[in-house]
């Protein structure tokens, strides 16, 4: 062989060899989704058709989230991977959930829903994972140092509930689980109420999944009153269930008795005040649009109800974005409703990660890394979602049994023409009420 055709030779070997490093080190070559960076694996989980509340919404965003993303070359540079989990409304399920996530690499569990705060936290805590945007269903998540709420939880919108509900309304009954969790929300719905020198409620323990609330019903009915009394249910999936035998009782319309001010009472024919009835009343999660729409739209028992949320109304300009996504990614996937509450969490949650990958703008995304980032002050900016959210010891509310709450907004809604919308502009701050509970 001359010298000529072997330098032709080793250069023709040395730039394959060349050609299949950039395929084989990293999977991808440059320039395609995930660039030279490692992929970036999360979990999402949630409860799917069980008998108690089911999100099947969540972890479907999450993937709509992730296409989308991925679509535009990952999340700086990072392809997205998304692990998905049905966590079936048990400790079991919960903490399996939690393992899985640990043993495939996942560095956080982002916008997830589960009762059983416990059972996941401690797996996630012993791998230093965090919980980044869960629903707001359990103490551990306002609690965990591992955890980075989006919003007030559930106690925020009970304590706003009772705010919205003190302007209204002269006597108040709450129909809540029977349950540890339930017990609080007694506490903090008379928070609210009390800090407009209202009276507290009238406490109604009911079985979670029951299949109906006859009894429940009829002593939350009679002990409200019918002159301006408010009936209160949050009972997650089954508040459903107990207004459907609400309507049944006798001597009820099935829905609100409503003026669009939210007076408890409307005007007759003749211009002449009426005699004001029964206002039904619950927070985002036990009520929201899909419900509505499902239960009638503007014939709803809902009509006229009033609902305590953490975000804006559904059709603010807000959620173009997370519509748009949504309108490409997922639009034939009936379980992503722009609409719901967990869809729109687990939006919000996703924000949130995404932002915080892009500050650290390096090769390699850990957990380790994540929970520095968000404990040494990392800004979310969420669009007008939210406020601009943070996790550092000063953003903490630092209530007694929820101290990491950094979201203390609510927002008051109303059902009218079987549409949710802004019974009065903006948020309004519950932090000192939530606080009082404690």
């Amino acid at each position: 062989m001359t010298g000529r055709r072997l330098l032709s030779l080793l250069a023709s070997v040395t730039a394959a060899a060349a050609g299949a490093s950039l395929l084989t080190g990293c999977g991808v070559l440059p320039g395609a989704t995930g660039g030279s960076r490692e992929p970036v694996t999360v979990m999402t989980w949630a409860p799917d058709q069980t008998r108690a509340t089911n999100m099947p919404g969540m972890p479907a965003m999450a993937q709509a989230y992730a296409r989308w993303v991925n679509a535009q070359g990952g999340i700086d540079g990072h392809e997205l991977r998304v692990l998905t989990c049905n966590e079936q409304n048990t400790p079991a399920g919960a903490a399996g959930c939690a393992r899985r996530a640990v043993h495939e690499g996942a560095v956080a569990v982002v916008g997830s829903y589960s009762q059983n705060g416990r059972a996941f936290m401690a797996p996630l805590e012993a791998a230093g994972i965090p919980y980044i945007g869960g629903y707001g269903i359990t103490e551990d998540e306002f609690t965990s140092p591992l955890s980075y709420p989006v919003n007030g939880g559930v106690a925020s919108l009970v304590a706003g509930h009772g705010m919205q509900l003190a302007e209204s309304c002269r006597k108040v009954s709450l129909v809540r689980p029977d349950t540890l969790a339930g017990d609080q929300l007694t506490k903090l719905l008379d928070s609210g109420l009390k800090r407009a020198s209202k009276r507290g409620a009238v406490d109604i323990p009911a079985v979670e999944d029951a299949t109906e609330y006859t009894a429940q019903a009829a002593r939350a009915k009679e002990r409200a009153g019918s002159d301006g009394g408010c009936v209160a249910a949050v009972l997650g999936e089954r508040t459903q269930t107990f207004f459907d035998s609400f309507r049944r009782l006798p001597g009820s319309s099935g829905g609100a008795q409503a003026t669009d001010e939210g007076s408890g009472g409307g005007e007759d024919a003749n211009g002449s005040k009426a005699a004001r009835g029964v206002r039904i009343s619950s927070v985002l999660g036990s009520v929201g649009q899909p419900l509505i729409d499902r239960t009638g739209g503007a014939r709803s028992p809902f009509e006229g109800a009033y609902v305590t949320g953490w975000y804006p109304e559904a059709d603010d300009k807000s959620w173009a974005p997370m519509r748009k996504v949504i309108q490409e990614q997922a639009f034939a996937d009936n379980r992503v409703d722009p609409t719901d509450a967990g869809v729109q969490t687990t939006w919000i949650a996703y924000t949130v990660f995404r932002q915080v990958v892009e500050s650290l703008h390096t090769d390699k995304i850990t957990a380790a890394r994540l929970s520095e980032a968000l404990d040494r002050g990392a800004r979310v900016d969420t669009g007008g979602l939210t406020p601009p959210l943070r996790w550092m010891y000063e953003d903490l509310l630092g209530a007694s049994d929820f101290p990491r709450i950094v979201n203390r907004q609510v927002t008051f809604q109303v059902v009218r023409k079987g549409r949710l919308v802004a019974q009065k502009p903006g948020f309004v701050d519950v932090g000192a009420t939530v606080g009082a509970a404690g």
